[in-house]
C-alpha cells in the first residue's frame, strides 16, 4: 500500500501534520426533476497524496460525488444542493468550474466526451491555451504529460484512431497538463479489455506515486486498484456506508451493496470463517495470499 508519510508535512514546531486537501461537510444533492436525493448528508475528508477508491452499484452516488468535487455540481447540474465542499481551501459553490479544474481535474467514463481536436498534441494543449498560458509553457507541459503517460509516439495521431485505452490515457494527459493536485476518474476502465484496463491502472498508480497526485477513482475492478489504495469507500443510495482501510472493509459482506470483492480476498474471507488463524488480515493479491498460507503451514510444521 502507499505509505502515509508522503501525505504529511511538518508544522512550525516540527510535528507531523496531515494536509486535508478535500473537505466535504453535510453534503446532499437532488437532481432537478428527481424525487430522491443522489447524495444524502455526506461527510468526507481526503488528504494530499491519498489514493481513494469509490465502489458501489450503479446509481449509488459515486458519479454525483465526483461531480461535486470539481464543481460541475452545483454549477452545471441543476438541483437542490446543501452542505459545503472545499478543495484546497476553495468552496466549490463559490468558485467557477474553470478555476476549480486547475485543482481538481476530472476524467470521464467515455473519453470521446473529452477529445475533439485533430491530434493528440492539440487535445492536450487545448485547456492550457484556454488558460492563456505562454506558448513555451504550453509546449513544456504537453511534452511532460506525453512522457508521463508514455504516449509520446501518439502526439500526431488523431484521437479517434486510437484504442479505448489509448484514448483514456490522452484524456488523462489533457487533465494533468493543467497540473492539478487532484485527479478524479469516473469508471475509466468500464469499456476496456482486461489488459488495457491493467495498463491504464498502472499509469494512474504511477501518477499517484511519482507526482503525489491525490487520486479519487470510481471503479468496479477492485482487484487492480486495492493493492495500491489507501482507502476504500463503499456507497449505497447516496450515503457512505464504509470508509477506511480496504483490508478491514473487505471483511464485510459487500455483495449486498453490489460490490464484488477481489476473488483472492473472497476466498480468504471464506477460509477465515472456518479457521481465523490463517489470515491475520485479508490479502489483496495472490502473492499476499500465498505468503500468509506459507507462514501458517510453516508455523504448524514447527508446532506453533
Amino acid at each position: 500500500m502507499c505509505g502515509v508519510d508522503r501525505r504529511k508535512t511538518r508544522d512550525a514546531r516540527g510535528e507531523n501534520k496531515t494536509l486535508k486537501l478535500i473537505e466535504v461537510k453535510d453534503l446532499s444533492f437532488r437532481y432537478s426533476g428527481s424525487d430522491s436525493y443522489a447524495l444524502k448528508n455526506v461527510n468526507l475528508s481526503i488528504s494530499e497524496g491519498e489514493f481513494v477508491v469509490l465502489a458501489g452499484k450503479s446509481g449509488c452516488g459515486k458519479t454525483t460525488l465526483l461531480r461535486c468535487l470539481n464543481g460541475l455540481i452545483p454549477h452545471f447540474y441543476e438541483g437542490d444542493f446543501s452542505g459545503t465542499v472545499k478543495i484546497d481551501g476553495m468552496e466549490t459553490s463559490k468558485n467557477p468550474p474553470h478555476i476549480l479544474a486547475q485543482t481538481a481535474g476530472m476524467v470521464f467514463q467515455n473519453p470521446d466526451n473529452q477529445l475533439f481536436a485533430l491530434t493528440v498534441e492539440a487535445d492536450i494543449a487545448f485547456p492550457l491555451e484556454n488558460l492563456g498560458l505562454p506558448r513555451d509553457v504550453i509546449r513544456e507541459r504537453v511534452e511532460w504529460a506525453l512522457r508521463l503517460l508514455n504516449i509520446s509516439e501518439l502526439r500526431d495521431r488523431s484521437p479517434f484512431e486510437l484504442s479505448g485505452g489509448q484514448k483514456q490515457k490522452v484524456a488523462i494527459a489533457s487533465v494533468i497538463a493543467m497540473k492539478p493536485k487532484i485527479l478524479l476518474l469516473d469508471e475509466p476502465t468500464s469499456s476496456l479489455d482486461p489488459l488495457s484496463a491493467k495498463n491504464l491502472i498502472d499509469s494512474i498508480v504511477e501518477l499517484n506515486k511519482k507526482e503525489r497526485l491525490t487520486i479519487i477513482i470510481s471503479e468496479h475492478r477492485l482487484e487492480l486498484l486495492l493493492p495500491h489504495a489507501d482507502r476504500l469507500i463503499i456507497m449505497d443510495e447516496g450515503e457512505i456506508i464504509y470508509n477506511g482501510d480496504p483490508r478491514k472493509i473487505l471483511e464485510k459482506d459487500l455483495l449486498i451493496y453490489g460490490v464484488s470483492m477481489p476473488k483472492v480476498s473472497e476466498v480468504a474471507r471464506y477460509v477465515n470463517a472456518v479457521n481465523h488463524s490463517i489470515f491475520k488480515e485479508i490479502p489483496l493479491t495472490v502473492e499476499e495470499f500465498v505468503q500468509a498460507l506459507r507462514r501458517y503451514l510453516d508455523d504448524k510444521d514447527r508446532g506453533g
